[in-house]
């Protein structure tokens, strides 16, 4: 492939990579976790960043969960273009309540689909098994798998195999800090024996869920994220950072949750059956948040009025924002057939539930941190690379990371 080739997708122009670009996606980083650990003197390349490559920052997609994020990074592009708007929600045409993991909701194609039928060589590499599907969707060839099942990893199926011999670890557990570091060892592996053209690496926040920014924990799990990150960059990659979202406690001050219950206030002030509160947070791996984000979607059944629900929601201490699906599907570039009538977002450091009764909370051994709302949408935009200068009238996105780091890296 010539290096001048440049392809188009979703609307924006990508050019041939001249060297490999790995483009990381630190799931839950709120910007503290690398100022804090940059100040205690663990992460020397992110520190160096700063005076040697380029520092930004940028919003995420609302909600600020996992899969809408790393799908819009993927596919440059919001959720109004490649359809995926949440981890969970309600199906209306089946009217039932399923996960959002399945490409068949894809809308749009991604980076690695163009490129690796283009010719590229291509490694998606993903801490949880529940996006592999979506990242890897369409794509020829290639490498696409988790560290969550890499010991089931085929030539045929992944387009590698023997990982566990290869990384050098043992299969990690789902719930752990070594699930990501999975990801970041095989992804130094990957690029010294395969060089590909275009690397994904995407964490779990299962760190940041459990420790605030700061705390040894914390500060250990990015020490060991700068250790392999530092390799990454002396092999020669343009590098790309940035997260799916923040991450906030969900606490009162005496560290106990802030949680709204929205169902429950809502069959007390409207009626049963009246409406149907979805979480769009929900995923298979409730240790880490108990089902319990900054962000809902309400529908409304027959007998529901939507300016009455609207004032009921809004009365609610803690309630930050209320949006009409129109509305919503305006300001946060959503697809409005896949949201409820109402979009309900809670302040910084409260979360919501559906039934108290529905939340097992019991897994929870440490103060409640979680995500989900306006308040994680602020994340890190860093490059390995010095960057051309990008229009000040430009909104940054995390989504731009692969735009940048291919089009703007000197």
């Amino acid at each position: 492939m010539s290096d001048n080739k440049t392809l188009q997708v979703n609307g924006r122009s990508y050019p041939w990579m001249k060297q490999p670009v790995v483009v990381v996606c630190v799931d839950g980083c709120e910007q503290e976790y690398i100022n804090q650990a940059i100040q205690a003197g663990v992460t020397s390349f992110l520190k160096k960043l700063a005076a040697q490559g380029t520092v930004l920052t940028g919003d995420c997609v609302v909600p600020s969960f996992t899969n809408p994020n790393n799908l819009s990074i993927v596919t440059g592009a919001p959720p109004s273009v490649h359809g995926i708007c949440g981890n969970y929600f309600l199906d209306r045409e089946a009217n039932q309540e399923v996960m959002m993991n399945d490409a068949k909701y894809l809308r749009a194609g991604t980076l690695f689909e163009a490129f690796s039928n283009a010719g590229a060589k291509v490694a998606v590499i993903t801490a949880k098994d529940k996006l592999r599907s979506l990242l890897g969707h369409k794509m020829r060839g290639g490498i696409c798998f988790s560290a969550e099942k890499a010991d089931q990893a085929t030539l045929e199926q992944n387009g590698v195999e023997n990982l566990l011999e290869l990384v050098g670890m043992p299969l990690p557990s789902v719930y752990s800090a070594e699930l990501s570091e999975f990801v970041f060892a095989a992804g130094v592996k990957l690029l010294e024996t395969q060089r590909p053209d275009i690397m994904y690496l995407s964490t779990t926040d299962y760190i940041q869920h459990k420790y605030a920014p700061g705390t040894p924990g914390a500060n250990a799990f990015y020490a060991m994220m700068d250790h392999y990150l530092t390799q990454l960059d002396a092999l020669g990659a343009v590098i790309g950072l940035t997260a799916d979202h923040g991450m906030n406690a969900k606490t009162d001050s005496a560290g106990k949750p802030n949680v709204i219950y929205l169902q429950d206030v809502l069959d007390a002030k409207v009626g049963n059956g009246k409406t149907r509160v979805i979480l769009p947070i929900t995923d298979p791996y409730v240790v880490h948040h108990g089902a319990l984000g900054s962000y809902a979607t309400v529908y409304l059944n027959e007998g529901a009025d939507l300016a009455s629900v609207t004032r009921q929601v809004n009365a609610i201490p803690g309630i930050e924002l209320v949006l009409t699906r129109t509305e919503a599907a305006a300001r946060f570039e959503l697809p409005e057939d896949r949201i409820g009538d109402l979009v309900v977002v809670s302040e910084r450091l409260t979360v919501i539930g559906t039934s108290a009764s529905r939340h097992d909370l019991s897994e929870l051994k440490l103060p409640l941190r979680s995500h989900g709302g306006i308040s994680e949408q602020r994340v890190p935009l860093m490059f390995n690379r010095r960057l051309a200068a990008i229009p000040s009238d430009h909104r940054l996105r995390n989504f731009d990371v692969f735009f940048l780091a291919m089009n703007a890296a000197a």
